[in-house]
């Protein structure tokens, strides 16, 4: 038998089991119990009847002929249950009841109870010893009886294990209902949350899992922080010193007249331009990580939108390639102002880098919150469309970029409860890029 994976199935199958045997035991004991007292129920009302037939017989008896066999007539026609036959001290039989069969009944016979294996016995001696009433019960009324009662018993138990199967299942639901709250409330916490669990009346036996829940989360936002801290600091650090640098190059760029030096001057520019890029975005990366990306109260998202868009648009040759199509009325989400406009940004900087140069970007965000982000070029393959998403990873694409985009991108998603969907081929197309995000509801 293979046991159920849930906790829950196998406590209220355990129990089920439990009182269908703890009843059957019981059952058992109160079988026997009651076994011996029909014995002495029937036994004593054999020595009754008998005690009570026999002066009937001896004044039957003395006034007629000792010899001569003598049945008692039936009333009414019926079956004979107990039967009985009266003795002389020659072992004759002088009187029977009506169905009496005087071979049943041994030949000798000491007062009191005796059994053969078909019948029970019981002598009275009478007359000091010259007479002696002998009864008989056939065992199979006594074997009914008992069949009967068994049956009895054993009825509640068929209806006993169904009911102990549903009502084992309410009581164990019912009894684990505060572990339910508990994964509950361990689902919800994420990169996004790492709040204590609330303080709840639980059993003794789930207090220390919460406990060391709340202490691992503790330790894992403190660990999480400092990562985060380090990343943003170091990041904000670095910007100071490479602007002065970018500053001190460009300068060099202007007063140079010599081309070496101006060529190698270029270079520099590049590279700490790119070192400028990748300190902001992993400035983002640190925001986007970094919790409470979920506002109190939803805004509508269509300004963010559309202010980022326009402020992209200022970039050369992105003006004619932006394609923007926004809802009439309002969008409402509760992700942060901040968060979104990052998020944004990052969609549709990664689309004008890495999309083809002549074909259109289109942002289009629906009334049901979905925001889409498309650019033509070269269908991903899957294998690389699945990393995207990972920081510091690039597609094939030559254009310049740090490969934290995305994954910024679906670092705010996640922390905002929702997700990043990327195809290639873009839907509708054989070809082109195209990234999903569902702003949530509000």
């Amino acid at each position: 038998m293979i046991a159920p994976r849930s906790l829950q199935a196998r406590l209220a199958l355990a129990l089920s089991i439990g009182l269908s045997i703890v009843w059957a035991a019981a059952a058992g004991a109160a079988y026997t119990v009651m076994r011996h007292e029909m014995d002495e129920v029937f036994d004593s009302a054999i020595q009754e009847t008998a005690q009570r037939l026999l002066p009937l017989a001896v004044m039957e008896i003395i006034d007629r002929d000792p010899d001569d066999l003598q049945r008692v007539a039936s009333v009414r026609p019926h079956d004979e249950l107990l039967t009985y036959i009266v003795r002389n001290d020659a072992g004759a039989v002088i009187l029977a009841s009506h169905d009496a069969d005087p071979a049943i009944f041994p030949k000798r016979t000491p007062p009191g109870f005796s059994s053969t294996p078909t019948h029970r016995i019981y002598t009275e001696p009478a007359l000091q010893g010259s007479l002696a009433i002998l009864l008989a019960e056939p065992w199979t009324v006594r074997r009914e009886a008992a069949h009967e009662a068994a049956e009895a018993l054993a009825m509640p138990l068929a209806l006993l294990i169904p009911l102990s199967l549903g009502g084992g299942w309410l009581l164990v639901r019912a009894g684990m209902r505060p572990i339910r709250r508990l994964c509950t409330d361990i689902e919800a916490r994420g990169a996004g949350d790492l709040t204590p669990l609330a303080p709840r009346s639980m059993p003794s036996e789930i207090e220390p899992i919460a406990a060391a829940v709340n202490h691992l989360l503790e330790r894992l936002r403190r660990t999480l922080e400092a990562e985060r801290s380090f990343t943003a600091n170091s990041a904000h650090e670095l910007r100071t010193p490479i602007a002065g640098a970018l500053a001190q190059t460009q300068r060099l760029l202007a007063e140079t007249g010599d081309e070496r030096t101006a060529g190698r001057a270029r270079q520099i520019e590049a590279t700490l331009k790119t070192l400028a890029r990748l300190a902001e975005k992993l400035m983002q990366l640190a925001k986007a990580e970094g919790g409470r990306l979920v506002a109190e109260t939803p805004a509508d998202v269509v300004p963010i939108v559309r202010l980022v868009c326009e402020d992209l648009a200022r970039i050369p040759g992105a003006e004619r390639r932006l394609d923007l199509k926004l809802p009439d009325g309002p969008v409402l989400s509760r992700i942060d102002r901040d968060a979104l406009s990052i998020l944004v940004r990052n969609l549709v900087e990664n689309a004008l880098k890495h999309g083809a140069a002549d074909e259109p970007v289109t942002v289009r965000l629906d009334p049901d919150s979905r925001l889409r982000v498309t650019n033509g070029g070269p269908a991903v393959p899957p294998d690389q469309l699945a990393r995207l998403s990972r920081p510091f990873e690039r597609g094939a694409s030559e254009a310049e970029g740090t490969g934290l985009g995305l994954a910024i991108v679906d670092a705010i998603a996640r922390g905002a409860g929702t997700g990043l969907d990327l195809r290639s081929p873009a839907p509708g197309r054989v070809d082109g890029f195209a990234a999903d995000v569902r702003l949530g509801p509000a």
